[in-house]
Protein backbone atom coordinates (compact mmCIF):
# COMPACT_ATOMS: atom_id res chain seq x y z
CA UNK A 1 0.00 0.00 0.00
CA UNK A 2 1.12 3.50 -1.15
CA UNK A 3 2.24 6.09 1.88
CA UNK A 4 -1.38 8.21 2.86
CA UNK A 5 -0.29 11.45 3.43
CA UNK A 6 -2.82 12.91 5.97
CA UNK A 7 -3.38 16.37 7.88
CA UNK A 8 -3.05 15.38 12.07
CA UNK A 9 -7.37 16.63 12.40
CA UNK A 10 -8.21 13.72 9.41
CA UNK A 11 -4.74 11.35 11.25
CA UNK A 12 -7.21 11.69 14.71
CA UNK A 13 -10.65 11.38 12.72
CA UNK A 14 -9.51 7.79 11.27
CA UNK A 15 -7.80 6.93 14.79
CA UNK A 16 -11.01 7.92 16.33
CA UNK A 17 -13.36 5.59 14.11
CA UNK A 18 -11.42 2.69 14.06
CA UNK A 19 -11.27 3.12 18.14
CA UNK A 20 -15.50 3.08 17.56
CA UNK A 21 -15.13 -0.17 15.30
CA UNK A 22 -13.18 -2.27 17.47
CA UNK A 23 -15.13 -1.24 20.62
CA UNK A 24 -18.66 -0.07 20.47
CA UNK A 25 -19.68 -1.10 16.89
CA UNK A 26 -17.93 -5.24 17.32
CA UNK A 27 -20.12 -5.46 20.36
CA UNK A 28 -23.28 -4.64 18.51
CA UNK A 29 -21.81 -6.78 15.62
CA UNK A 30 -21.75 -9.71 18.40
CA UNK A 31 -24.81 -9.16 19.80
CA UNK A 32 -26.71 -9.14 16.52
CA UNK A 33 -24.99 -12.29 15.37
CA UNK A 34 -25.67 -13.76 19.31
CA UNK A 35 -29.68 -13.13 18.85
CA UNK A 36 -29.49 -14.44 15.29
CA UNK A 37 -28.03 -17.65 16.32
CA UNK A 38 -30.58 -18.29 18.97
CA UNK A 39 -33.33 -17.80 16.39
CA UNK A 40 -32.54 -21.26 15.19
CA UNK A 41 -31.56 -23.21 12.05
CA UNK A 42 -28.96 -20.60 10.64
CA UNK A 43 -29.51 -22.46 6.56
CA UNK A 44 -32.92 -20.53 6.22
CA UNK A 45 -32.14 -17.62 8.98
CA UNK A 46 -32.30 -14.48 6.80
CA UNK A 47 -31.34 -12.46 10.40
CA UNK A 48 -28.25 -14.51 10.94
CA UNK A 49 -27.17 -13.89 7.40
CA UNK A 50 -27.62 -10.43 7.21
CA UNK A 51 -25.58 -10.08 10.78
CA UNK A 52 -22.80 -12.00 9.32
CA UNK A 53 -22.34 -9.68 6.51
CA UNK A 54 -22.66 -6.93 8.93
CA UNK A 55 -19.77 -8.70 10.79
CA UNK A 56 -17.93 -9.11 7.35
CA UNK A 57 -18.60 -5.48 6.62
CA UNK A 58 -17.31 -4.29 9.53
CA UNK A 59 -13.98 -6.66 9.68
CA UNK A 60 -13.18 -5.28 6.00
CA UNK A 61 -13.43 -1.36 7.37
CA UNK A 62 -11.36 -1.91 10.55
CA UNK A 63 -8.20 -3.73 8.12
CA UNK A 64 -8.56 -0.76 5.73
CA UNK A 65 -8.26 1.35 8.89
CA UNK A 66 -5.45 -0.13 10.54
CA UNK A 67 -3.69 -0.42 7.03
CA UNK A 68 -4.57 3.78 6.25
CA UNK A 69 -2.97 4.57 9.84
CA UNK A 70 -0.12 2.07 9.37
CA UNK A 71 0.87 3.76 6.59
CA UNK A 72 -0.13 7.28 6.86
CA UNK A 73 2.14 10.16 7.27
CA UNK A 74 1.03 13.12 8.90
CA UNK A 75 1.86 16.63 7.24
CA UNK A 76 4.27 18.87 8.55
CA UNK A 77 3.21 22.03 8.70
CA UNK A 78 6.62 23.32 8.63
CA UNK A 79 7.14 21.55 5.19
CA UNK A 80 4.09 23.81 3.44
CA UNK A 81 6.21 26.32 1.36
CA UNK A 82 4.95 29.93 2.07
CA UNK A 83 2.16 30.76 0.19
CA UNK A 84 1.62 28.19 -1.76
CA UNK A 85 -1.61 26.00 -2.02
CA UNK A 86 -0.97 22.57 -0.69
CA UNK A 87 -2.16 20.28 1.54
CA UNK A 88 -3.24 21.47 4.82
CA UNK A 89 -4.24 25.33 3.48
CA UNK A 90 -7.24 26.82 3.02
CA UNK A 91 -7.65 29.00 0.16
CA UNK A 92 -9.89 31.40 -0.63
CA UNK A 93 -10.98 31.46 -4.44
CA UNK A 94 -12.95 33.43 -6.96
CA UNK A 95 -15.05 32.05 -10.04
CA UNK A 96 -13.66 34.15 -12.87
CA UNK A 97 -17.17 33.13 -14.86
CA UNK A 98 -19.44 33.70 -12.03
CA UNK A 99 -17.79 36.23 -9.67
CA UNK A 100 -18.58 33.43 -6.69
CA UNK A 101 -15.95 33.72 -4.05
CA UNK A 102 -15.14 30.14 -2.31
CA UNK A 103 -12.91 29.02 0.70
CA UNK A 104 -12.23 25.26 0.86
CA UNK A 105 -9.36 23.57 2.85
CA UNK A 106 -6.85 21.10 0.78
CA UNK A 107 -7.16 17.73 2.35
CA UNK A 108 -5.93 13.82 2.12
CA UNK A 109 -9.50 12.17 0.27
CA UNK A 110 -10.04 10.26 3.27
CA UNK A 111 -10.42 13.62 4.82
CA UNK A 112 -12.95 15.17 1.97
CA UNK A 113 -16.19 17.06 2.77
CA UNK A 114 -17.76 18.98 0.11
CA UNK A 115 -20.22 20.11 2.87
CA UNK A 116 -17.50 21.61 5.22
CA UNK A 117 -15.16 23.31 2.47
CA UNK A 118 -13.25 20.55 2.70
CA UNK A 119 -11.81 19.28 -1.14
CA UNK A 120 -9.43 16.46 -1.55
CA UNK A 121 -6.11 17.33 -3.28
CA UNK A 122 -6.99 14.21 -5.84
CA UNK A 123 -10.23 15.94 -7.23
CA UNK A 124 -9.73 17.98 -10.13
CA UNK A 125 -10.50 21.31 -8.54
CA UNK A 126 -8.18 20.01 -5.67
CA UNK A 127 -5.05 18.78 -8.42
CA UNK A 128 -5.78 22.27 -10.18
CA UNK A 129 -5.23 24.78 -7.46
CA UNK A 130 -1.85 22.68 -5.73
CA UNK A 131 1.02 24.55 -6.05
CA UNK A 132 -0.48 27.80 -6.96
CA UNK A 133 0.41 30.95 -5.59
CA UNK A 134 -2.29 34.08 -4.16
CA UNK A 135 -2.78 36.20 -7.02
CA UNK A 136 -2.38 33.22 -10.10
CA UNK A 137 -5.54 31.80 -12.27
CA UNK A 138 -6.10 28.26 -12.67
CA UNK A 139 -8.05 26.93 -15.23
CA UNK A 140 -9.58 23.57 -14.41
CA UNK A 141 -11.11 20.74 -16.41
CA UNK A 142 -14.41 19.46 -14.69
CA UNK A 143 -17.17 16.89 -15.17
CA UNK A 144 -19.40 20.08 -16.16
CA UNK A 145 -16.61 21.72 -18.37
CA UNK A 146 -13.42 23.92 -17.92
CA UNK A 147 -13.67 26.52 -14.67
CA UNK A 148 -11.24 29.50 -14.15
CA UNK A 149 -10.47 30.44 -10.78
CA UNK A 150 -8.79 33.03 -9.18
CA UNK A 151 -6.80 32.65 -5.97
CA UNK A 152 -7.08 35.12 -3.51
CA UNK A 153 -5.66 33.99 -0.12
CA UNK A 154 -4.35 31.32 1.30
CA UNK A 155 -4.35 30.56 4.85
CA UNK A 156 -1.99 28.48 6.62
CA UNK A 157 -3.50 26.90 9.68
CA UNK A 158 -2.39 28.10 12.86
Amino acid sequence: MERMILTREGYEKLVEELNFLKTKKRREVANQLEFARSLGDLRENAEYETAKEAKHQLESRIASLEAKLSNAQIVDLQDIPEGKAFLGVSLEIKNLATGQIFCYTLVAQDEADFQKGKISVTSPIGKGLLGKSAGETAEIQIPAGKVKYEILKILRPS
